[in-house]
């Protein structure tokens, strides 16, 4: 799977999908349908609800991300109250793959360790897609972690999206906020 980059494809799909946290939050969201089908089964779990749930949470982290960018053109505060939905979905997650490991006594990777650290350079290959991860999909302790490094390189991300629009909106205002201005604008004038 392989994003295109080119205006002409950019500007029939909206732009956000330049946008790194969403490329990030698509990685997420297959490479978390594909655990689920591996590793929470319904033999596992004897439900199927966890396994509903994280898909479920993995989706809206990247279905977020683009409501928001084209609720942008009608309300800031709705393109930013969308993203921050992203950002707690993927909260949801993390805590979900954690429980995983947790639940099953297998290892949390640090942060700086060398395997997390591998793991974490790869975001930095151009074009980096599902199967740039695929491999971290052979076993539950890896694929685990490569998604909780992923998610938290999301988290990032979205944090960084959320200060940007955050600044933008007070800076410029919003589309409601600037109609107020232009009717006020427009009373002064007609008095």
């Amino acid at each position: 799977m392989t994003y295109k980059t080119d205006k002409t494809y950019q500007n029939a799909h909206g732009g956000y999908r330049t946008l790194k946290s969403y490329q990030t939050t698509t990685i997420i969201y297959d490479l978390s349908v594909e655990f689920c089908k591996s590793y929470v089964t319904y033999p596992a779990n004897k439900s199927y609800r966890t396994y509903d749930q994280m898909v479920q949470a993995a989706r809206s982290g990247r279905q977020n991300i683009a409501e928001g960018s084209q609720a942008s053109a009608v309300s800031k505060k709705t393109e930013i109250k969308l993203v921050g939905v992203a950002r707690a979905s993927l909260e949801e997650l993390l805590v979900d793959f954690e429980d995983f490991l947790r639940q099953r006594g297998l290892p949390l990777w640090e942060k700086n360790s060398p395997k997390a650290q591998t793991l974490r350079a790869l975001c930095y290959k151009t074009d980096t897609t599902y199967q740039t991860y695929q491999s971290y999909l052979t076993n539950p302790e890896s694929a685990a972690n490569c998604l909780i490094c992923l998610i938290h390189q999301a988290n990032y991300l979205l944090d960084r999206q959320l200060k940007a629009l955050e600044e933008k909106f007070i800076r410029e205002g919003g589309y409601s906020e600037n109609l107020f201005k232009k009717r006020l604008e427009k009373r002064q004038s007609d008095k």
